[in-house]
Protein backbone atom coordinates (compact mmCIF):
# COMPACT_ATOMS: atom_id res chain seq x y z
CA UNK A 1 0.00 0.00 0.00
CA UNK A 2 1.20 3.27 -0.47
CA UNK A 3 2.14 5.47 2.21
CA UNK A 4 -0.45 8.49 2.96
CA UNK A 5 2.94 10.89 2.63
CA UNK A 6 4.45 9.26 -0.50
CA UNK A 7 5.05 11.74 -3.57
CA UNK A 8 2.94 11.50 -6.70
CA UNK A 9 4.33 9.42 -9.63
CA UNK A 10 5.17 12.84 -11.17
CA UNK A 11 7.10 14.37 -8.53
CA UNK A 12 8.67 10.83 -7.27
CA UNK A 13 10.22 11.44 -11.02
CA UNK A 14 10.98 14.82 -10.97
CA UNK A 15 13.13 14.80 -7.68
CA UNK A 16 15.08 11.70 -8.70
CA UNK A 17 15.67 13.26 -11.96
CA UNK A 18 16.56 17.21 -10.35
CA UNK A 19 20.60 16.89 -9.87
CA UNK A 20 21.58 17.48 -6.20
CA UNK A 21 22.43 21.01 -7.16
CA UNK A 22 18.94 22.15 -7.61
CA UNK A 23 17.62 20.58 -4.13
CA UNK A 24 15.73 21.65 -2.28
CA UNK A 25 12.86 22.37 -4.34
CA UNK A 26 9.38 22.90 -4.17
CA UNK A 27 7.22 20.54 -6.26
CA UNK A 28 3.69 21.18 -6.70
CA UNK A 29 1.52 18.58 -8.83
CA UNK A 30 -1.31 20.60 -10.75
CA UNK A 31 -3.06 17.68 -11.95
CA UNK A 32 -3.49 16.73 -8.39
CA UNK A 33 -4.53 19.45 -7.15
CA UNK A 34 -7.14 20.26 -9.83
CA UNK A 35 -8.31 16.59 -9.14
CA UNK A 36 -8.63 17.77 -5.64
CA UNK A 37 -10.26 21.12 -6.32
CA UNK A 38 -13.25 19.68 -8.34
CA UNK A 39 -14.22 17.28 -5.69
CA UNK A 40 -14.23 19.56 -3.46
CA UNK A 41 -16.59 21.68 -5.71
CA UNK A 42 -18.65 19.23 -6.40
CA UNK A 43 -19.28 17.99 -2.88
CA UNK A 44 -20.68 21.64 -2.10
CA UNK A 45 -24.25 22.44 -2.76
CA UNK A 46 -24.70 24.94 -5.59
CA UNK A 47 -26.14 27.87 -3.12
CA UNK A 48 -22.92 27.56 -0.83
CA UNK A 49 -19.79 29.63 -2.93
CA UNK A 50 -15.71 28.70 -2.25
CA UNK A 51 -12.96 31.16 -2.23
CA UNK A 52 -10.15 30.13 -1.60
CA UNK A 53 -7.62 31.91 0.76
CA UNK A 54 -4.56 33.77 -1.18
CA UNK A 55 -2.71 33.61 2.45
CA UNK A 56 -2.27 29.50 1.84
CA UNK A 57 -0.63 29.75 -1.43
CA UNK A 58 -0.42 32.56 -3.52
CA UNK A 59 1.78 31.15 -6.55
CA UNK A 60 0.07 32.51 -9.75
CA UNK A 61 0.40 28.76 -10.87
CA UNK A 62 -1.80 27.78 -8.16
CA UNK A 63 -4.00 30.48 -8.29
CA UNK A 64 -4.94 29.66 -11.72
CA UNK A 65 -5.24 26.24 -11.52
CA UNK A 66 -7.75 26.80 -9.14
CA UNK A 67 -9.86 29.29 -11.05
CA UNK A 68 -12.53 27.03 -12.75
CA UNK A 69 -13.39 25.52 -9.15
CA UNK A 70 -13.20 28.32 -6.74
CA UNK A 71 -15.90 31.36 -7.21
CA UNK A 72 -13.57 33.70 -5.45
CA UNK A 73 -10.35 35.11 -3.85
CA UNK A 74 -10.00 36.13 -0.09
CA UNK A 75 -7.29 38.47 0.28
CA UNK A 76 -5.38 39.96 2.97
CA UNK A 77 -3.51 42.83 2.22
CA UNK A 78 -2.93 44.96 -0.30
CA UNK A 79 0.26 42.87 -1.30
CA UNK A 80 -2.41 40.08 -1.96
CA UNK A 81 -4.92 42.69 -3.81
CA UNK A 82 -2.31 43.37 -5.77
CA UNK A 83 -0.63 40.49 -6.64
CA UNK A 84 -4.50 38.16 -7.25
CA UNK A 85 -5.85 40.65 -9.23
CA UNK A 86 -2.75 40.41 -11.52
CA UNK A 87 -3.00 36.62 -11.32
CA UNK A 88 -6.20 36.09 -11.88
CA UNK A 89 -7.71 38.75 -13.53
CA UNK A 90 -11.39 39.34 -13.41
CA UNK A 91 -12.44 36.88 -10.95
CA UNK A 92 -14.22 38.20 -7.76
CA UNK A 93 -12.20 39.39 -4.62
CA UNK A 94 -13.03 39.73 -0.67
CA UNK A 95 -10.35 41.90 1.21
CA UNK A 96 -10.43 40.31 4.54
CA UNK A 97 -7.92 40.81 7.37
CA UNK A 98 -7.54 43.36 10.40
CA UNK A 99 -5.28 46.67 10.36
CA UNK A 100 -6.34 47.30 6.72
CA UNK A 101 -4.93 50.52 5.49
CA UNK A 102 -6.40 53.77 4.15
CA UNK A 103 -3.90 53.62 1.47
CA UNK A 104 -5.43 49.48 0.91
CA UNK A 105 -8.76 50.07 1.11
CA UNK A 106 -8.38 52.82 -1.75
CA UNK A 107 -6.81 50.76 -3.68
CA UNK A 108 -9.09 48.41 -3.81
CA UNK A 109 -12.30 50.65 -3.96
CA UNK A 110 -10.62 51.83 -7.16
CA UNK A 111 -10.05 48.11 -8.20
CA UNK A 112 -13.92 47.38 -7.73
CA UNK A 113 -13.53 44.61 -5.07
CA UNK A 114 -17.33 43.87 -4.62
CA UNK A 115 -16.45 42.88 -0.75
CA UNK A 116 -14.86 44.02 2.39
CA UNK A 117 -14.64 41.71 5.48
CA UNK A 118 -15.17 44.75 8.06
CA UNK A 119 -12.84 44.35 11.26
CA UNK A 120 -14.11 47.28 13.35
CA UNK A 121 -16.27 50.12 13.67
CA UNK A 122 -13.09 52.61 12.91
CA UNK A 123 -12.28 50.16 9.38
CA UNK A 124 -15.91 50.87 8.49
CA UNK A 125 -15.71 54.60 8.96
CA UNK A 126 -12.75 55.09 6.76
CA UNK A 127 -14.02 52.58 4.04
CA UNK A 128 -17.28 55.04 4.24
CA UNK A 129 -14.40 58.01 3.75
CA UNK A 130 -12.44 56.78 1.48
CA UNK A 131 -15.35 55.41 -0.40
CA UNK A 132 -17.45 58.27 -0.70
CA UNK A 133 -14.15 60.03 -2.32
CA UNK A 134 -14.12 57.59 -4.44
CA UNK A 135 -17.29 57.67 -5.87
CA UNK A 136 -17.16 60.70 -8.18
CA UNK A 137 -14.34 58.93 -10.26
CA UNK A 138 -16.89 56.17 -10.97
CA UNK A 139 -18.76 59.10 -13.30
CA UNK A 140 -20.47 61.24 -10.36
CA UNK A 141 -24.06 59.27 -10.43
CA UNK A 142 -25.77 58.22 -8.25
CA UNK A 143 -26.51 55.01 -9.13
CA UNK A 144 -22.55 54.41 -8.85
CA UNK A 145 -22.19 50.77 -7.36
CA UNK A 146 -21.57 50.94 -3.80
CA UNK A 147 -18.85 48.94 -1.66
CA UNK A 148 -20.52 45.74 -0.40
CA UNK A 149 -19.84 44.71 3.13
CA UNK A 150 -19.87 41.72 5.44
CA UNK A 151 -19.26 42.48 9.14
CA UNK A 152 -16.67 40.41 10.31
CA UNK A 153 -17.75 39.25 13.84
CA UNK A 154 -16.27 37.80 16.82
CA UNK A 155 -18.84 35.46 17.97
CA UNK A 156 -18.94 33.90 21.63
CA UNK A 157 -20.98 30.75 20.23
CA UNK A 158 -19.67 26.67 19.49
CA UNK A 159 -17.50 26.53 22.52
CA UNK A 160 -18.21 22.85 22.29
CA UNK A 161 -16.88 22.62 18.43
CA UNK A 162 -14.07 25.02 18.82
CA UNK A 163 -12.97 22.46 21.18
CA UNK A 164 -10.73 20.70 18.64
CA UNK A 165 -9.23 23.68 17.12
CA UNK A 166 -5.77 23.91 16.60
CA UNK A 167 -6.06 27.92 16.02
CA UNK A 168 -8.82 29.94 17.32
CA UNK A 169 -9.81 32.97 15.76
CA UNK A 170 -12.49 33.76 17.73
CA UNK A 171 -14.51 32.99 20.61
CA UNK A 172 -12.29 34.85 23.07
CA UNK A 173 -10.03 38.12 23.15
CA UNK A 174 -8.74 38.24 19.73
CA UNK A 175 -7.58 41.42 17.73
CA UNK A 176 -9.88 39.71 14.93
CA UNK A 177 -13.33 40.87 14.00
CA UNK A 178 -15.85 43.67 16.02
CA UNK A 179 -17.04 42.14 19.38
CA UNK A 180 -20.89 41.48 19.01
CA UNK A 181 -21.51 44.10 21.33
CA UNK A 182 -20.59 46.83 18.81
CA UNK A 183 -22.80 44.81 16.29
CA UNK A 184 -26.22 47.45 16.62
CA UNK A 185 -24.24 50.41 16.03
CA UNK A 186 -22.49 49.11 12.53
CA UNK A 187 -25.88 47.88 10.99
CA UNK A 188 -27.41 51.21 11.93
CA UNK A 189 -24.12 52.88 9.79
CA UNK A 190 -24.95 50.94 7.19
CA UNK A 191 -29.17 50.97 7.07
CA UNK A 192 -29.86 54.63 8.04
CA UNK A 193 -27.62 56.81 5.75
CA UNK A 194 -24.77 57.13 7.58
CA UNK A 195 -22.29 55.40 4.64
CA UNK A 196 -24.48 55.88 1.43
CA UNK A 197 -21.64 54.93 -0.56
CA UNK A 198 -21.60 51.33 1.27
CA UNK A 199 -24.12 48.29 1.15
CA UNK A 200 -24.41 45.74 3.84
CA UNK A 201 -24.29 41.98 2.29
CA UNK A 202 -24.12 40.42 5.68
CA UNK A 203 -21.98 38.94 8.15
CA UNK A 204 -18.32 37.20 8.22
CA UNK A 205 -16.89 34.77 10.96
CA UNK A 206 -14.05 32.74 11.04
CA UNK A 207 -13.76 31.29 14.23
CA UNK A 208 -10.36 28.56 14.35
CA UNK A 209 -8.65 26.02 12.19
CA UNK A 210 -7.87 22.88 12.16
CA UNK A 211 -11.59 21.69 13.04
CA UNK A 212 -13.50 18.36 10.98
CA UNK A 213 -16.39 18.23 9.80
CA UNK A 214 -19.12 17.94 12.20
CA UNK A 215 -17.36 21.08 14.54
CA UNK A 216 -17.52 23.06 11.55
CA UNK A 217 -21.23 22.54 10.56
CA UNK A 218 -21.83 23.14 14.40
CA UNK A 219 -20.12 26.41 14.26
CA UNK A 220 -21.65 27.46 10.70
CA UNK A 221 -25.36 26.81 11.79
CA UNK A 222 -24.11 28.49 14.56
CA UNK A 223 -23.20 31.36 12.89
CA UNK A 224 -25.81 32.00 10.47
CA UNK A 225 -27.81 31.41 13.49
CA UNK A 226 -26.69 34.13 15.24
CA UNK A 227 -26.87 36.39 11.77
CA UNK A 228 -30.65 35.83 11.20
CA UNK A 229 -30.98 36.78 14.84
CA UNK A 230 -29.46 40.12 14.25
CA UNK A 231 -31.20 40.94 10.75
CA UNK A 232 -34.48 39.97 12.40
CA UNK A 233 -34.03 42.26 15.07
CA UNK A 234 -33.39 44.92 12.98
CA UNK A 235 -35.49 44.22 10.73
CA UNK A 236 -33.47 44.33 7.57
CA UNK A 237 -31.90 41.36 5.27
CA UNK A 238 -29.14 39.72 4.87
CA UNK A 239 -27.56 38.72 1.99
CA UNK A 240 -25.09 36.35 2.68
CA UNK A 241 -23.06 34.35 5.45
CA UNK A 242 -19.85 34.02 5.17
CA UNK A 243 -18.77 30.75 7.64
CA UNK A 244 -15.13 30.91 7.31
CA UNK A 245 -12.47 28.64 6.36
CA UNK A 246 -10.05 26.53 8.81
CA UNK A 247 -11.03 23.02 7.37
CA UNK A 248 -8.80 20.53 9.12
CA UNK A 249 -5.19 18.60 7.96
CA UNK A 250 -3.97 16.11 10.24
CA UNK A 251 -0.23 16.66 9.50
CA UNK A 252 0.01 13.86 12.26
CA UNK A 253 -2.19 11.06 10.28
CA UNK A 254 -2.53 12.70 6.64
CA UNK A 255 -4.51 9.82 5.01
CA UNK A 256 -7.18 11.18 7.83
CA UNK A 257 -8.61 13.91 5.29
CA UNK A 258 -11.49 16.83 5.83
CA UNK A 259 -14.87 14.78 4.88
CA UNK A 260 -16.23 17.61 2.30
CA UNK A 261 -19.02 15.55 1.39
CA UNK A 262 -20.87 15.50 4.68
CA UNK A 263 -19.77 19.02 5.11
CA UNK A 264 -21.34 19.92 1.43
CA UNK A 265 -24.39 17.77 2.88
CA UNK A 266 -24.70 19.52 6.27
CA UNK A 267 -24.33 23.27 4.19
CA UNK A 268 -26.87 22.02 1.88
CA UNK A 269 -29.48 21.20 5.04
CA UNK A 270 -28.42 24.26 6.37
CA UNK A 271 -28.90 26.30 2.79
CA UNK A 272 -32.23 24.95 2.52
CA UNK A 273 -33.75 26.90 6.10
CA UNK A 274 -32.36 30.15 4.87
CA UNK A 275 -33.11 29.92 1.55
CA UNK A 276 -32.15 33.65 1.22
CA UNK A 277 -29.13 33.32 2.28
CA UNK A 278 -25.70 32.68 0.42
CA UNK A 279 -23.52 30.78 2.54
CA UNK A 280 -19.34 31.14 1.72
CA UNK A 281 -16.73 29.04 2.74
CA UNK A 282 -13.35 30.29 2.34
CA UNK A 283 -10.72 27.17 3.08
CA UNK A 284 -7.45 27.47 2.02
CA UNK A 285 -4.67 25.23 3.70
CA UNK A 286 -7.35 22.46 3.15
CA UNK A 287 -7.34 22.97 -0.66
CA UNK A 288 -3.49 23.33 -1.54
CA UNK A 289 -1.42 21.69 1.05
CA UNK A 290 -1.92 18.12 -0.20
CA UNK A 291 -0.36 19.22 -3.88
CA UNK A 292 2.98 19.96 -2.38
CA UNK A 293 5.92 18.49 -1.55
CA UNK A 294 9.27 20.31 -0.18
CA UNK A 295 12.22 17.97 -1.52
CA UNK A 296 15.82 17.96 -0.49
CA UNK A 297 18.93 15.29 -0.07
CA UNK A 298 20.89 14.32 2.44
CA UNK A 299 23.64 15.88 3.47
CA UNK A 300 24.97 14.06 6.50
CA UNK A 301 23.67 10.91 9.17
CA UNK A 302 25.29 11.10 12.56
CA UNK A 303 24.68 9.78 16.16
CA UNK A 304 24.48 12.21 18.99
CA UNK A 305 24.12 10.87 22.57
CA UNK A 306 22.46 7.65 21.25
CA UNK A 307 20.27 9.29 19.03
CA UNK A 308 20.85 9.30 14.70
CA UNK A 309 20.35 12.65 12.74
CA UNK A 310 20.53 13.48 9.07
CA UNK A 311 21.37 16.98 7.85
CA UNK A 312 19.04 17.62 4.56
CA UNK A 313 19.74 20.59 2.52
CA UNK A 314 17.83 23.13 3.60
CA UNK A 315 15.71 23.60 6.56
CA UNK A 316 12.56 25.72 8.32
CA UNK A 317 14.15 28.52 6.62
CA UNK A 318 12.21 27.53 3.61
CA UNK A 319 9.55 25.09 5.65
CA UNK A 320 8.78 26.21 8.97
CA UNK A 321 5.52 24.80 8.86
CA UNK A 322 6.74 22.05 11.32
CA UNK A 323 8.02 25.06 13.45
CA UNK A 324 5.52 27.42 13.61
CA UNK A 325 2.96 24.09 14.28
CA UNK A 326 5.08 21.57 16.87
CA UNK A 327 4.84 19.12 14.54
CA UNK A 328 6.82 16.68 12.61
CA UNK A 329 6.14 17.11 8.92
CA UNK A 330 5.23 13.83 7.22
CA UNK A 331 7.77 12.62 4.82
CA UNK A 332 9.34 9.81 2.26
CA UNK A 333 12.47 8.55 1.87
CA UNK A 334 13.93 8.29 -1.64
CA UNK A 335 17.59 5.99 -1.89
CA UNK A 336 19.79 6.82 -3.84
CA UNK A 337 22.05 4.23 -5.39
CA UNK A 338 24.29 6.49 -7.32
CA UNK A 339 27.86 7.14 -4.89
CA UNK A 340 30.06 8.98 -7.35
CA UNK A 341 32.19 10.38 -4.45
CA UNK A 342 36.04 9.30 -3.52
CA UNK A 343 34.70 9.40 0.82
CA UNK A 344 32.80 7.50 2.36
CA UNK A 345 29.50 7.43 2.57
CA UNK A 346 27.25 7.64 6.28
CA UNK A 347 24.38 5.64 6.76
CA UNK A 348 22.41 5.34 9.37
CA UNK A 349 22.54 2.54 12.08
CA UNK A 350 20.56 -0.43 13.04
CA UNK A 351 18.41 1.69 15.15
CA UNK A 352 15.85 2.44 12.39
CA UNK A 353 14.91 5.85 13.68
CA UNK A 354 16.74 9.40 12.37
CA UNK A 355 15.89 13.26 13.08
CA UNK A 356 15.79 14.92 9.70
CA UNK A 357 17.37 18.45 10.37
CA UNK A 358 17.98 21.12 8.40
CA UNK A 359 21.21 23.37 7.72
CA UNK A 360 20.37 26.66 10.23
CA UNK A 361 22.45 27.03 13.61
CA UNK A 362 19.35 26.29 15.78
CA UNK A 363 18.61 23.47 17.76
CA UNK A 364 15.18 24.25 16.51
CA UNK A 365 15.47 23.71 13.09
CA UNK A 366 13.80 20.22 12.90
CA UNK A 367 11.35 19.06 9.92
CA UNK A 368 10.76 15.61 11.43
CA UNK A 369 11.35 13.72 14.52
CA UNK A 370 12.63 9.85 14.98
CA UNK A 371 11.45 8.81 11.21
CA UNK A 372 11.44 5.38 10.27
CA UNK A 373 14.34 5.31 8.37
CA UNK A 374 16.63 2.20 9.17
CA UNK A 375 19.93 2.42 6.44
CA UNK A 376 19.24 5.89 5.59
CA UNK A 377 22.56 7.25 3.59
CA UNK A 378 23.80 10.82 2.78
CA UNK A 379 22.73 11.35 -0.74
CA UNK A 380 19.13 9.76 -0.08
CA UNK A 381 16.57 12.17 -1.31
CA UNK A 382 13.58 13.26 1.25
CA UNK A 383 9.80 14.37 -0.06
CA UNK A 384 8.16 16.37 2.41
CA UNK A 385 4.51 16.34 2.13
CA UNK A 386 1.65 18.72 2.85
CA UNK A 387 3.80 21.36 1.38
CA UNK A 388 1.70 23.02 -0.84
CA UNK A 389 -0.32 25.84 1.78
CA UNK A 390 1.25 27.94 4.72
CA UNK A 391 4.97 26.19 3.53
CA UNK A 392 7.64 28.41 1.31
CA UNK A 393 5.13 31.63 1.91
CA UNK A 394 5.20 31.98 5.93
CA UNK A 395 9.30 31.03 6.40
CA UNK A 396 12.10 32.67 7.30
CA UNK A 397 14.10 32.73 3.85
CA UNK A 398 17.10 34.96 4.69
CA UNK A 399 18.16 33.46 7.81
CA UNK A 400 22.12 32.61 7.43
CA UNK A 401 21.33 33.19 3.17
CA UNK A 402 20.86 29.56 2.02
CA UNK A 403 20.34 29.53 -1.18
CA UNK A 404 16.24 29.67 -1.79
CA UNK A 405 14.63 26.28 -3.30
CA UNK A 406 13.56 25.96 -7.10
CA UNK A 407 9.84 25.52 -7.85
CA UNK A 408 8.31 23.01 -10.25
CA UNK A 409 4.92 23.31 -11.40
CA UNK A 410 4.01 19.69 -12.77
CA UNK A 411 1.74 19.02 -15.41
CA UNK A 412 1.22 15.95 -18.36
CA UNK A 413 3.59 16.44 -21.14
Amino acid sequence: MTHPAAPTPAVRDRLLALDATELPAYLYDLTALRRHAAAVRAALPGRVELYYAAKANPEPEILTALSPYVDGYDVSSGGELAHVAEAVPGRPLAFSGPGKTPAELAAALELGVPRFHVESLHELRVLAALAARTAPAAGGRRDAPRAGVLLRFNLPLAAASLAGSSLAMGGRPTPFGLDPADADTAIRLLTDGSCPQLRLLGVHAHLASGLDAPEQLAVAASVVGWAADLAARHRTRLAEVNVGGGMGVDYAAPERRFDWTAYGAGLGRLADAHPDLTLRIEPGRAVTAYCGWYATEVLDVKRSHGEEFAVVRGGTHHLRTPATKGHDQPCTVLPVDAWPHPWPRPAAGGGGRVTLAGQLCTPKDLLSRHVPAPGLRVGDRVAFALAGAYAWNISHHDFLMHPRPGFHFLTPP
